[in-house]
Protein backbone atom coordinates (compact mmCIF):
# COMPACT_ATOMS: atom_id res chain seq x y z
CA UNK A 1 0.00 0.00 0.00
CA UNK A 2 0.91 3.66 -0.41
CA UNK A 3 0.12 6.53 1.78
CA UNK A 4 0.89 10.23 1.28
CA UNK A 5 0.74 13.21 4.81
CA UNK A 6 -1.23 15.73 3.16
CA UNK A 7 -1.10 19.11 5.23
CA UNK A 8 -4.36 20.20 6.46
CA UNK A 9 -7.20 20.00 9.08
CA UNK A 10 -10.02 17.04 9.80
CA UNK A 11 -12.12 19.91 7.98
CA UNK A 12 -10.35 20.22 4.85
CA UNK A 13 -10.08 16.82 4.37
CA UNK A 14 -13.95 16.56 4.45
CA UNK A 15 -13.53 18.87 0.96
CA UNK A 16 -10.11 17.69 -0.13
CA UNK A 17 -9.99 15.57 -3.68
CA UNK A 18 -9.30 12.11 -3.02
CA UNK A 19 -8.63 9.33 -5.47
CA UNK A 20 -11.04 6.68 -5.73
CA UNK A 21 -9.68 3.73 -4.10
CA UNK A 22 -8.32 6.01 -1.37
CA UNK A 23 -8.99 6.40 1.89
CA UNK A 24 -8.81 9.96 3.88
CA UNK A 25 -7.63 9.69 7.74
CA UNK A 26 -7.35 12.25 10.26
CA UNK A 27 -6.51 12.61 13.68
CA UNK A 28 -9.09 14.44 16.39
CA UNK A 29 -6.92 13.90 19.09
CA UNK A 30 -6.74 11.28 22.13
CA UNK A 31 -8.55 7.85 20.03
CA UNK A 32 -10.60 9.86 17.78
CA UNK A 33 -10.28 9.45 13.39
CA UNK A 34 -12.33 10.76 11.07
CA UNK A 35 -12.30 9.13 7.91
CA UNK A 36 -13.12 9.97 4.18
CA UNK A 37 -13.76 7.10 1.51
CA UNK A 38 -15.52 8.58 -1.83
CA UNK A 39 -18.27 9.50 -0.49
CA UNK A 40 -18.71 7.97 2.95
CA UNK A 41 -17.63 10.13 6.11
CA UNK A 42 -17.58 8.26 9.59
CA UNK A 43 -15.60 9.22 12.90
CA UNK A 44 -14.34 6.40 15.87
CA UNK A 45 -14.09 7.39 19.38
CA UNK A 46 -14.47 11.66 18.94
CA UNK A 47 -13.93 13.54 22.20
CA UNK A 48 -14.59 16.97 20.49
CA UNK A 49 -16.31 18.63 23.91
CA UNK A 50 -14.81 19.87 27.12
CA UNK A 51 -17.23 17.53 29.06
CA UNK A 52 -14.29 15.61 31.02
CA UNK A 53 -12.73 19.32 32.29
CA UNK A 54 -16.04 19.89 33.61
CA UNK A 55 -16.62 16.71 35.30
CA UNK A 56 -13.25 16.40 37.12
CA UNK A 57 -12.19 20.27 37.69
CA UNK A 58 -10.63 20.92 41.06
CA UNK A 59 -9.54 17.22 41.00
CA UNK A 60 -6.34 15.21 41.32
CA UNK A 61 -6.82 14.71 37.52
CA UNK A 62 -8.51 17.94 36.03
CA UNK A 63 -8.88 16.81 32.41
CA UNK A 64 -7.44 19.87 31.09
CA UNK A 65 -6.70 19.44 27.41
CA UNK A 66 -3.38 20.26 25.91
CA UNK A 67 -4.53 20.49 22.70
CA UNK A 68 -8.03 21.70 21.14
CA UNK A 69 -10.54 20.09 19.49
CA UNK A 70 -9.26 20.09 15.97
CA UNK A 71 -12.39 20.56 14.37
CA UNK A 72 -16.17 21.56 16.13
CA UNK A 73 -18.44 18.67 16.17
CA UNK A 74 -20.73 21.06 14.80
CA UNK A 75 -18.53 21.05 11.52
CA UNK A 76 -18.84 17.56 11.07
CA UNK A 77 -21.96 16.87 8.50
CA UNK A 78 -23.26 14.53 6.42
CA UNK A 79 -21.68 11.43 8.60
CA UNK A 80 -23.01 7.87 7.82
CA UNK A 81 -21.35 6.31 10.61
CA UNK A 82 -19.88 7.06 14.12
CA UNK A 83 -17.86 4.11 15.87
CA UNK A 84 -17.19 4.46 20.03
CA UNK A 85 -14.96 1.64 21.15
CA UNK A 86 -16.02 1.26 24.77
CA UNK A 87 -18.69 3.87 27.31
CA UNK A 88 -15.04 5.77 28.61
CA UNK A 89 -15.85 9.67 28.22
CA UNK A 90 -12.75 9.85 25.86
CA UNK A 91 -14.59 7.33 23.82
CA UNK A 92 -18.64 7.59 24.16
CA UNK A 93 -18.77 11.59 24.92
CA UNK A 94 -21.74 13.12 25.84
CA UNK A 95 -20.80 16.62 24.65
CA UNK A 96 -20.04 15.27 21.20
CA UNK A 97 -22.43 12.17 20.14
CA UNK A 98 -25.72 14.15 20.83
CA UNK A 99 -24.70 16.88 18.38
CA UNK A 100 -23.33 14.64 15.94
CA UNK A 101 -26.38 12.87 16.22
CA UNK A 102 -28.29 15.89 15.39
CA UNK A 103 -26.28 17.48 13.07
CA UNK A 104 -26.06 13.81 11.34
CA UNK A 105 -29.66 12.22 10.60
CA UNK A 106 -28.72 9.32 8.44
CA UNK A 107 -26.24 8.76 10.82
CA UNK A 108 -25.75 5.23 12.66
CA UNK A 109 -23.86 4.56 16.28
CA UNK A 110 -21.85 1.47 15.97
CA UNK A 111 -21.41 0.57 19.85
CA UNK A 112 -20.66 -2.58 22.46
CA UNK A 113 -23.96 -3.92 23.01
CA UNK A 114 -22.64 -4.26 26.74
CA UNK A 115 -22.78 -0.63 26.58
CA UNK A 116 -26.21 -0.08 25.44
CA UNK A 117 -27.22 1.72 28.65
CA UNK A 118 -24.45 4.24 28.52
CA UNK A 119 -24.83 4.59 24.65
CA UNK A 120 -28.42 5.63 25.90
CA UNK A 121 -27.00 8.13 28.54
CA UNK A 122 -24.37 9.63 26.44
CA UNK A 123 -27.34 10.80 24.21
CA UNK A 124 -27.49 8.24 21.24
CA UNK A 125 -30.62 7.24 19.66
CA UNK A 126 -31.78 4.07 20.43
CA UNK A 127 -33.00 3.56 17.01
CA UNK A 128 -30.16 4.87 15.45
CA UNK A 129 -27.72 1.85 17.45
CA UNK A 130 -25.62 -0.44 15.59
CA UNK A 131 -24.98 -3.09 18.96
CA UNK A 132 -21.96 -5.72 18.15
CA UNK A 133 -20.24 -7.70 20.50
CA UNK A 134 -16.90 -9.57 19.69
CA UNK A 135 -16.64 -12.13 17.14
CA UNK A 136 -19.97 -10.38 15.45
CA UNK A 137 -19.90 -7.68 12.13
CA UNK A 138 -21.89 -6.29 10.06
CA UNK A 139 -22.67 -4.56 6.70
CA UNK A 140 -23.88 -1.26 7.37
CA UNK A 141 -23.18 0.22 3.68
CA UNK A 142 -22.34 -0.53 0.75
CA UNK A 143 -18.55 -1.50 0.29
CA UNK A 144 -17.93 -1.59 3.90
CA UNK A 145 -17.54 -4.37 6.72
CA UNK A 146 -16.94 -3.70 10.41
CA UNK A 147 -16.04 -6.90 13.00
CA UNK A 148 -15.76 -6.84 16.25
CA UNK A 149 -13.17 -7.79 18.15
CA UNK A 150 -11.78 -8.12 21.72
CA UNK A 151 -9.82 -5.42 23.59
CA UNK A 152 -8.45 -5.18 27.18
CA UNK A 153 -8.22 -1.98 28.99
CA UNK A 154 -5.90 -3.71 31.40
CA UNK A 155 -9.08 -6.55 31.81
CA UNK A 156 -10.93 -8.57 29.58
CA UNK A 157 -14.10 -7.42 30.86
CA UNK A 158 -16.89 -9.37 29.74
CA UNK A 159 -20.87 -9.52 31.03
CA UNK A 160 -23.03 -12.29 32.83
CA UNK A 161 -24.22 -12.25 29.09
CA UNK A 162 -20.65 -13.02 27.19
CA UNK A 163 -20.85 -9.40 25.95
CA UNK A 164 -17.56 -7.44 25.69
CA UNK A 165 -17.58 -4.09 27.40
CA UNK A 166 -14.31 -3.08 25.81
CA UNK A 167 -14.06 -3.27 21.58
CA UNK A 168 -11.51 -2.51 18.48
CA UNK A 169 -12.86 -2.57 15.16
CA UNK A 170 -11.96 -3.66 11.78
CA UNK A 171 -13.15 -2.06 9.55
CA UNK A 172 -12.87 -2.92 5.51
CA UNK A 173 -13.46 0.13 3.11
CA UNK A 174 -13.17 -1.38 -0.17
CA UNK A 175 -9.54 -2.56 -0.75
CA UNK A 176 -8.24 -1.34 2.22
CA UNK A 177 -8.44 -3.09 6.28
CA UNK A 178 -8.03 -0.94 8.69
CA UNK A 179 -8.06 -1.75 12.59
CA UNK A 180 -8.69 0.12 15.74
CA UNK A 181 -7.84 -1.76 19.13
CA UNK A 182 -9.82 0.98 21.01
CA UNK A 183 -7.82 1.01 24.38
CA UNK A 184 -6.22 -2.02 25.10
CA UNK A 185 -2.96 -3.97 26.10
CA UNK A 186 -1.79 -7.27 25.16
CA UNK A 187 -3.25 -10.56 26.13
CA UNK A 188 -3.54 -14.19 24.85
CA UNK A 189 -5.21 -14.60 21.79
CA UNK A 190 -5.36 -10.93 20.73
CA UNK A 191 -3.41 -11.18 17.57
CA UNK A 192 -5.37 -14.80 16.63
CA UNK A 193 -8.41 -12.58 16.64
CA UNK A 194 -7.38 -9.91 14.74
CA UNK A 195 -4.79 -11.21 11.73
CA UNK A 196 -7.61 -13.39 10.48
CA UNK A 197 -8.77 -10.07 9.09
CA UNK A 198 -5.78 -8.82 7.18
CA UNK A 199 -5.64 -5.30 8.18
CA UNK A 200 -2.99 -3.41 6.55
CA UNK A 201 -3.15 -0.47 8.72
CA UNK A 202 -3.03 -0.58 13.14
CA UNK A 203 -4.38 2.52 14.94
CA UNK A 204 -3.04 1.55 18.35
CA UNK A 205 -2.45 3.53 21.46
CA UNK A 206 0.96 4.03 22.97
CA UNK A 207 -0.33 6.20 26.12
CA UNK A 208 1.38 3.23 28.11
CA UNK A 209 0.16 2.07 32.11
CA UNK A 210 1.43 2.24 36.18
CA UNK A 211 0.44 1.29 38.88
CA UNK A 212 -0.59 5.23 39.90
CA UNK A 213 -2.61 5.60 37.28
CA UNK A 214 -4.39 2.12 37.61
CA UNK A 215 -4.33 3.09 41.72
CA UNK A 216 -6.12 6.43 40.65
CA UNK A 217 -8.53 4.40 38.94
CA UNK A 218 -7.13 5.46 35.34
CA UNK A 219 -6.71 2.14 33.16
CA UNK A 220 -3.84 1.90 30.45
CA UNK A 221 -2.97 1.06 27.22
CA UNK A 222 -0.41 -0.34 24.82
CA UNK A 223 3.51 1.18 25.62
CA UNK A 224 4.76 1.96 22.04
CA UNK A 225 7.18 -1.25 22.30
CA UNK A 226 3.97 -3.20 22.83
CA UNK A 227 2.46 -1.22 19.75
CA UNK A 228 5.33 -1.91 17.45
CA UNK A 229 5.51 -5.61 18.37
CA UNK A 230 1.41 -6.31 18.14
CA UNK A 231 2.02 -4.02 14.23
CA UNK A 232 4.88 -6.70 13.93
CA UNK A 233 3.00 -9.63 14.82
CA UNK A 234 -0.16 -8.59 12.18
CA UNK A 235 1.48 -8.52 9.80
CA UNK A 236 0.67 -4.37 9.19
CA UNK A 237 2.41 -2.32 6.57
CA UNK A 238 1.78 0.79 8.49
CA UNK A 239 0.59 2.16 12.29
CA UNK A 240 -0.56 5.16 13.24
CA UNK A 241 0.07 5.66 17.11
CA UNK A 242 -2.84 7.67 19.26
CA UNK A 243 -3.83 8.46 22.67
CA UNK A 244 -1.60 11.02 23.22
CA UNK A 245 -1.09 14.77 23.80
CA UNK A 246 -4.61 15.21 25.34
CA UNK A 247 -4.04 14.92 28.82
CA UNK A 248 -0.86 15.83 31.08
CA UNK A 249 -1.78 12.77 33.68
CA UNK A 250 -2.13 10.67 30.56
CA UNK A 251 0.30 10.73 28.13
CA UNK A 252 3.53 9.75 26.36
CA UNK A 253 6.28 12.42 25.05
CA UNK A 254 5.90 12.64 21.29
CA UNK A 255 9.32 13.91 20.89
CA UNK A 256 9.84 9.82 23.01
CA UNK A 257 7.16 8.46 20.61
CA UNK A 258 9.23 10.01 17.22
CA UNK A 259 12.69 8.61 18.39
CA UNK A 260 11.07 5.12 19.07
CA UNK A 261 9.16 5.47 15.23
CA UNK A 262 13.09 6.34 13.72
CA UNK A 263 14.47 3.60 15.87
CA UNK A 264 11.65 0.88 14.47
CA UNK A 265 13.76 -2.06 11.80
CA UNK A 266 13.98 -1.53 8.30
CA UNK A 267 11.63 -3.84 6.78
CA UNK A 268 8.96 -3.95 9.55
CA UNK A 269 6.03 -1.68 9.52
CA UNK A 270 5.66 1.77 9.21
CA UNK A 271 5.06 4.56 11.50
CA UNK A 272 3.47 7.98 11.03
CA UNK A 273 2.78 10.10 14.15
CA UNK A 274 -0.33 11.65 13.87
CA UNK A 275 -0.96 15.55 14.36
CA UNK A 276 -3.99 18.21 14.24
CA UNK A 277 -2.78 19.57 11.12
CA UNK A 278 -2.12 17.22 8.51
CA UNK A 279 -4.12 13.97 7.87
CA UNK A 280 -3.13 10.88 5.76
CA UNK A 281 -4.37 9.10 2.51
CA UNK A 282 -3.78 5.85 2.45
CA UNK A 283 -3.83 3.44 -0.90
CA UNK A 284 -4.55 0.48 -0.86
CA UNK A 285 -2.12 -1.34 -4.00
Amino acid sequence: MKWHRRTGSPRELLSAALPARSVGLAWLGQAGFLLRWGGLRLVIDPYLSDSLAEKYRGSVYPHTRMMPPPVDAGQLDDLRLVLCTHRHTDHMDPGTLPILAERNPRCAFVVPRAERDAALKAGLPEARMLLLNAGESVQPLDGLTIAAVPAAHEDLRINEWGEHHFLGYVLKLGELTLYHSGDCIPFDGLVEHVRPHGPRVALLPVNGRDELRRSRGVPGNFTFAEAAALAVELGVELVIPHHFGLFDFNTADPAELAKQARALPVGGPACELPDAHSWFELEAT
